[in-house]
């Protein structure tokens, strides 16, 4: 994947939609947060962080956790929901951490936006010998109808594109460790628009384009009859994870 097409607009879009991104991107099932977890694990570190989702689960574990965010409007929404947690300005290529300084690595929903040697090579200079990188995707479990249906309303995200593609953590670390998690977030049909509407080729597209998405949206809430007069339904997903760790003698 490294020498795959980005764009920077859209990578750098997200503090647009901050409101919308809170409020209706969805958590991370406990059995991801088990799975991530190497035991052991005291200091964190969460990269491309956001507005602190996956954030708050590594809090609620007792870890000591550094959150890295390069966008300042989501870094201070982040800072809002979690006090406790130091938030600092960084990217997966250039992370304001010491050498040998944390146990783990956590990259959720942000790996993509990454240009992976560069990150591989710092996320390995920050980890401690024998520390694990997790990178973590919530994705929608498109095998439901009418998530198809939604699937072919919005188009398919960079984030969808990147995990049907072949993952990889290189050297200096282990092998790739994968793993699956499949659950579902109960939202209604104002908090799935809200959802599509956080996505970046929706923030960065024009007025035209987002309203058609946007209201085909709201169509199928009001037609699709597993929808159809529902306040509130299940989205299914899959938590898409993988995991490496470093040799546990000290990399020269």
């Amino acid at each position: 994947m490294a020498g795959r097409e980005r764009s920077p607009e859209q990578a750098n879009s997200f503090g647009r939609a901050v409101d919308e991104y809170e409020r209706a991107r969805p958590r991370y099932p406990d059995a991801a947060i088990d799975w991530v977890i190497p035991a052991g694990a005291r200091v964190a570190l969460d990269l491309g962080a956001g507005t602190g989702k996956f954030t708050r689960s590594l809090v609620a574990r007792g870890l000591e956790v550094t959150a890295v965010e390069p966008d300042d409007v989501m870094r201070v929404a982040l800072s809002s929901a979690l006090p406790t947690v130091r938030a600092v300005p960084g990217t997966g290529e250039e992370i304001p951490l010491p050498d040998r300084s944390v146990d783990v690595v956590t990259v959720a929903q942000a790996w993509h936006w990454m240009d992976p040697a560069r990150a591989t090579a710092e996320i390995a200079r920050v980890l401690r010998p024998g520390g694990t990188i997790a990178l973590v995707w919530n994705i929608r479990d498109e095998t439901v109808a009418w998530v198809q249906r939604l699937s072919e309303i919005m188009g398919s995200s960079e984030a969808e594109r990147f995990v049907a593609g072949a993952v990889e953590i290189g050297a200096p670390f282990g092998p790739l460790e994968t793993h699956v998690v499949e659950w579902s977030n109960e939202i209604d049909g104002g908090s799935l628009v809200s959802l599509v509407a956080s996505r970046s080729y929706l923030i960065t597209a024009d007025e035209e384009r987002r309203t058609r998405v946007l209201d085909a949206v709201r169509e199928l809430v009001a037609t699709d009859p597993a929808l159809a007069g529902r306040e509130r339904f299940e989205l299914p997903y899959k938590t898409m994870l993988y995991r490496a760790r470093l040799p546990a003698a000290p990399i020269d």
